[in-house]
């Protein structure tokens, strides 16, 4: 896209998640004008000099794509796993992008989500993606939440518990009937996926992969899910789990209505229906194709006061 004549009114914002980074440009009108993706990333990785050098290097590829479109003005971005500390990072993204620092906002990457879906007060958004999480920002503004708490701990019914319950029945079958693996869908999708059934095949990729790469392996699970039960079952738990983090929030602040978004809801229309089977019947739910990236991106591009 040929660069904007426009360029000191644009916002840029930015959706940072395991699976993929993505970034739209909108005029004060509103109107998206560029977008695009790269790899994706998660704030965790700040932790060590290898991550960090892996998020500078995504943030470099996107600064370099964004540009190539048109000169934001400001920059609205939400990472996954961020807990706060976004000195560094604000750093990066204005050096990268030849912007002042204070016009750079980050902050976790559910709270835009969910302002893509809700006014302040108005509702409860379940997040599926690479983890899963529930938020609630109230009518004050505060921050709060259900879930969301890192694979390894928990992120029931999000992309990386699809893919580890999948290799974990795989695995448990093969331990009592080795060879099994063949006579199942699942499992034949699964290690057509991971390159091969051998074990060594599953260890490196449940191991040595980022959380995000694993959990694109719930791909494999859900196209399997017509022709295997244990797909079929997997998919319907993840439902449950996501069900729970609602009922979570609705225990805790009253009904509200429920968005459930993310692309690990949008695999089989099973997660939805069972989250809905599961739901008190008196709580609302709808599903919604999230597009945090041009939210981000609107409230980038809203003149300044």
């Amino acid at each position: 896209m040929a660069k904007s004549d426009t360029d000191t009114a644009l916002g840029l914002g930015i959706d940072a998640g395991g699976t993929q980074t993505r970034w739209a440009l909108a005029d004060a009108a509103g109107a998206i004008v560029a977008e695009g993706s790269v790899a994706g990333l998660s704030a965790l990785q700040m932790g060590n000099a290898a991550g960090r050098g892996t998020v500078r290097a995504t943030f470099a590829a996107l600064a370099q794509d964004v540009l190539a479109s048109g000169c934001p003005q400001r920059v609205c971005a939400g990472l996954t796993g961020f807990g706060g500390d976004s000195e560094l990072l604000v750093e990066w993204l204005a050096e990268l992008l030849g912007i002042d620092p204070d016009t750079v906002i980050v902050s976790n990457d559910i709270e835009i989500a969910y302002l893509d879906s809700f006014q302040p007060g108005e509702g409860y958004l379940v997040y599926a993606g690479t983890g899963s999480i529930a938020a609630f920002i109230d009518a004050h503004g505060v921050f709060h939440r259900a879930g969301g708490r890192g694979v390894t701990l928990d992120d029931g019914g999000g992309g990386f518990w699809i893919a580890r319950e999948a290799l974990r029945r795989i695995w448990r079958r093969e331990d009592e009937e080795p060879g099994a693996w063949e006579d199942s869908a699942m499992a034949r999708s699964v290690f057509d996926y991971v390159g091969g059934s051998d074990w060594a095949f599953s260890r490196q990729f449940i191991y040595g992969r980022e959380r995000g790469e694993v959990g694109k392996l719930a791909l494999a699970v859900a196209a399997s899910a017509e022709h295997d039960q244990a797909a079929r079952l997997i998919l319907q738990q993840a439902g449950r789990e996501l069900a729970r983090l609602a009922t979570a929030l609705v225990s805790r602040f009253g009904v509200r209505p429920v968005v459930l978004a993310g692309r690990a809801a949008e695999l089989h229309p099973l997660i939805a229906e069972t989250m809905r089977a599961t739901l008190p019947p008196e709580v609302p739910l709808r599903r919604k194709t999230a597009q945090p990236h041009y939210a981000a991106a609107r409230m980038a591009a809203q003149p300044q006061h």
